[in-house]
This record gives C-alpha cells, sequence and structure tokens, in this order.
C-alpha cells in the first residue's frame, strides 16, 4: 500500500514477529506478503495483507510491481495499491514455533509484530535489500 503526504510518497511496511527479528530493524521489513502455489498472485497478495494487517486491500487499480528473488531463494512478487491505514488498528495472524530452540515448548507468535509507513528514502533503508527494487518499480510508475 501507498500514499501521498505533504507531497511525499509513503509505503506501509511490515516488521516481521518472532524471536528471530525481534532486535532487528534496518534491513528487514518487507512488503506485505506470503506463499502461494496454485492460486493467483494477485489473489494471494489480498489474502496475505488482510492477515498480516487485518483489513481488506483498498478497491482501486493496482500497480504490478514485478518480482524479485531474495537472498532466502524465495521468489517475491509485488503489487501497490494506493489507501490508508491506521497503523495501530493493525492485527496480524500468529504462528507457532519452539522456542526457545530444543526446549520442546510451542509459543505463539505475531506473523507482523507491526506496520508502520515509510517515506521512499526511509523505506530503502528499512527494507530487505532484495525488495528494494520494488520502491524503484513504483516510482517508475507514479
Amino acid at each position: 500500500m501507498y500514499r501521498t503526504a505533504s507531497g511525499d510518497v509513503e509505503v506501509l511496511l511490515g516488521h516481521p514477529g518472532g524471536p528471530y527479528f525481534a532486535r532487528k530493524d534496518d534491513g528487514s521489513w518487507s512488503v506485505l506478503k506470503g506463499e502461494f502455489t496454485d492460486e493467483d498472485p494477485w489473489d494471494a497478495a489480498c489474502r496475505e495483507f488482510r492477515e498480516e494487517v487485518g483489513s481488506d486491500v483498498p478497491a482501486g487499480p493496482r500497480l504490478d510491481l514485478g518480482s524479485v528473488r531474495q537472498k532466502s531463494g524465495k521468489t517475491v512478487v509485488a503489487f501497490a495499491v494506493e489507501g490508508d491505514l491506521d497503523p495501530a488498528t493493525s492485527v496480524s495472524n500468529d504462528f507457532e514455533m519452539e522456542w526457545p530452540r530444543g526446549s520442546g515448548l510451542m509459543k505463539s507468535f505475531p506473523e507482523i509484530d507491526r506496520v508502520e509507513w515509510f517515506a521512499l528514502d526511509d523505506a530503502r533503508r528499512k527494507m530487505l535489500p532484495a525488495q528494494v527494487a520494488f520502491l524503484d518499480a513504483l516510482g517508475n510508475q507514479l
């Protein structure tokens, strides 16, 4: 999601939840995303947005931002829509994992522990490096 605030473009990014990202900030934020196989990529993006933010994607034209391959090997396909969202209202689904590792204890964590709006220059610093290409694609289409 993107918006224009005081003449500047801002993007909504999510910070991954769970213990591995608890102390990480720069270089760890992401577009809201998830996995899909046989599902239409746009339908998957709308589903994942709803799961990670707790609200539907705003109606309106969508921009195709292409795809990138992350360091992990995961390919991410991204779209952008114009809209606005109060980060304080965001509610993510949870996932379970063994924590601490090797303890046999299962704990629940939010998939996305927070979302925030960032100006494009700040987003470049906050995002996973491979995903910065999405900001360039967005800028080229606005």
